[in-house]
């Protein structure tokens, strides 16, 4: 049904989440990430407010375990969930109820974690994470996509068609340095993503500039920007 991967950049501290799955628009609903703080991606049946709970813990003091176990203690219905999260400091935690679906997985590696539910292959959070540790000299965000992509085409990705896919990394701001959605594709989302990433990493840090000095950002040539 879904699986994901959150990581870390040690150099620049970004943080982020990589995930797909079989349903609509899982961008809107399961990655979650705070620059300085963490990331979290919540699936299998998700609650969406668990992201920016421990998002908050996190920020206030607390590890990423730390957070993760409070939060899921005062969860309802927290059987049902499977949540990742990753701190600022590279520490990791997972949480897989008992209803999580069919063959399911979770795998922590250096500054990152990955996790499944209705999978083909046990192994696929384990072959998600040793991706990541590989694709080392480059942005964070393409290194996610890379370990999703291995997990898709590689690892054998979930029992069933996936549908939407989700790319989200923050770094200095309060908001997302990147976060690109393919809400749903019947063929490939994960290669629309892909496409999508290619297509805006080269503009990626002129928004920066046209956000906090737009005297020097460059013009796009849309109608009235000159």
């Amino acid at each position: 049904m879904t699986f994901s991967v959150a990581g870390r950049c040690r150099d620049t501290g970004m943080l982020g989440v990589a995930i797909a799955t079989s349903s609509i628009s899982v961008g809107s609903r399961c990655p979650w990430a705070k620059s300085g703080t963490g990331a979290v991606s919540t699936q299998n049946v998700t609650l969406p407010s668990i992201g920016p709970m421990v998002l908050d813990r996190i920020g206030s003091g607390q590890s990423a375990p730390n957070a993760l176990s409070s939060v899921m203690s005062l969860t309802n219905c927290a059987s049902y969930r499977q949540v990742i999260a990753i701190d600022a400091n590279g520490a990791t935690a997972s949480y897989s109820g008992s209803q999580t679906l069919g063959t399911n997985a979770v795998h922590a590696g250096v500054d990152c974690i990955a996790a499944g539910n209705l999978l083909r292959s046990e192994t696929l959070a384990e072959q998600v994470t040793a991706r990541f540790a590989t694709e080392t000299g480059c942005h964070l965000a393409e290194r996610l996509l890379r370990a999703l992509e291995c997990g898709l085409y590689e690892a054998g990705g979930e029992k069933g068609p996936v549908h939407s896919a989700a790319l989200l990394a923050v770094h200095d701001q309060d908001w997302p340095l990147v976060d690109l959605r393919v809400d749903w594709n019947e063929a490939d989302p994960v290669r629309e993503l892909r496409s999508l990433w290619n297509s805006y990493e080269p503009q990626m840090l002129d928004y920066v500039t046209r956000a906090l000095d737009p005297s020097s950002a460059p013009s796009y040539g849309v109608p009235g920007d000159e």
